[in-house]
């Protein structure tokens, strides 16, 4: 899942000091990359991500357009070094293997250096990678690949949409380890219809069955613009009740931990030493350069959307950067950013990060907030690294915490 942050809004400055502190900000080059590949098989029942149908849609030309867009990014911004790269959708690997190759071919011509650890992930759907194009993403640089699996049980992936059943999974699983790809994730899902907490604790068997080293879990949100969202509308979406739905998300982590698997996110589970490095550039509010259809980019204090359409933004690239929309982040709402990402890692905010990039400690910003979260048994502060983090039961309700310190800086 494509865990790009969208957050935007107009807030007010705070004090003189905050003011001379963000007109003097300055940013070196990202060392992350997203990468947007908007086209799928089908659209799922849930999906209001920016993708589209591949049948008859102009693959070469988006690729092409895609080049073009990296060119002129690095010749605006050139990289220092790049940590990570992570290719989302859309489902990347309905990419065929030329394609593929011409694609990872004007990666590594635009984003280098490469880190010698760099983490260069995909996403891919079960039944769209077969063994040569596996082979063709590692040669080109990919060491990294998350499926979306999404569920063990065949009646429940029909039912959301997917177009895969399980033999798949285990399928492109295998075929990844024969192309020399181990660093592998998969997501599951919650809180899905007609979804019961014992075919959560079946798939979460099988999954770990697998002995993967990553995993995420993510609960069901009905988006607009879904399939899912007119059926809810209709009261037509039998969801699981809210205390199924709790029980769920108990149990995966109850599982998780008891598998060796640390949660480090809210919805993420890895071994130590393999969590998602590109998702932790968001969740430290850190920049990255955003390329593709409908991407997002955070550079220099500066926030981008792209242009969403696969044709308008081919011909936006002709012309020049594909923008729809660029403006600057103010220091209070870049802030609130910091916040709200940063405690959904389970380490939570450091008072020494947040004061590299705002001159400020998060006492003298957020004391009423933090005050009152902590008053609440939501957050606790570290033992030892001078911040935040959301306490046990704060992790039961992350929307509640966040949404105390979204706005606040506005206030009068």
């Amino acid at each position: 899942m494509d865990n790009t942050i969208h957050l935007q809004s107009e807030k007010q400055q705070i004090t003189t000091e905050t003011n001379r502190h963000d007109s003097q900000y300055t940013s070196a080059a990202p060392n992350a990359v997203y990468i947007h590949i908007p086209f799928c098989t089908n659209k799922c029942f849930y999906c209001d991500f920016n993708s589209y149908v591949l049948k008859d849609q102009p693959v070469m030309d988006y690729l092409r357009a895609l080049d073009r867009e990296m060119e002129l990014t690095v010749a605006q911004n050139p990289p220092e070094r790049i940590d990570s790269i992570f290719v989302g959708g859309g489902t990347p690997t309905v990419l065929n293997p030329e394609e593929m190759d011409f694609f990872l071919t004007s990666v590594r011509k635009h984003f280098s250096p490469w880190a010698k650890d760099m983490e260069f992930s995909m996403e891919a759907n079960p039944g769209t990678t077969d063994l040569e194009k596996l082979k063709v993403m590692k040669a080109g640089g990919v060491n990294r690949v998350s499926f979306g699996v999404q569920a063990f049980q065949n009646k429940l992936l029909s039912d959301i949409g997917r177009i895969h059943n399980t033999d798949d999974v285990y399928r492109s699983l295998d075929n990844a380890h024969k192309a020399g790809l181990t660093n592998l994730s998969i997501d599951l899902m919650f809180g899905l219809p007609r979804q019961t907490v014992e075919m959560l604790d079946e798939s979460i068997t099988k999954a770990l069955e697998l002995d993967l080293p990553h995993y995420s879990i993510y609960s069901l949100k009905v988006e607009e613009n879904t399939l899912f969202h007119t059926l809810y509308n209709k009261n037509q979406l039998p969801l699981p009740a809210e205390e199924d739905e709790l029980k769920m998300y108990l149990l995966l982590m109850e599982r998780m931990q008891a598998a060796g698997r640390m949660q480090y996110e809210i919805s993420n589970f890895a071994k130590p030493g393999k969590e998602s490095r590109h998702n932790i550039t968001y969740w430290r509010n850190e920049d990255y350069y955003g390329l593709g259809a409908g991407a997002h980019g955070y550079v220099g204090r500066q926030r981008h959307i792209n242009v969403k359409g696969v044709n308008p933004y081919v011909k936006a690239c002709a012309e020049g950067l594909p923008r729809m929309q660029q403006f600057e982040v103010s220091q209070n709402e870049a802030m609130e950013d910091f916040v709200m990402v940063g405690l959904r890692m389970l380490k939570g905010m450091r008072n020494d990060d947040f004061r590299k990039q705002f001159g400020h400690s998060l006492e003298d910003i957020f004391e009423a907030p933090l005050r009152k979260m902590l008053n609440l048994g939501l957050i606790q502060q570290h033992e030892d690294q001078g911040g935040y983090q959301l306490s046990p039961k704060g992790i039961l309700f992350g929307n509640e915490v966040f949404a105390e310190f979204i706005g606040i800086l506005t206030e009068e």
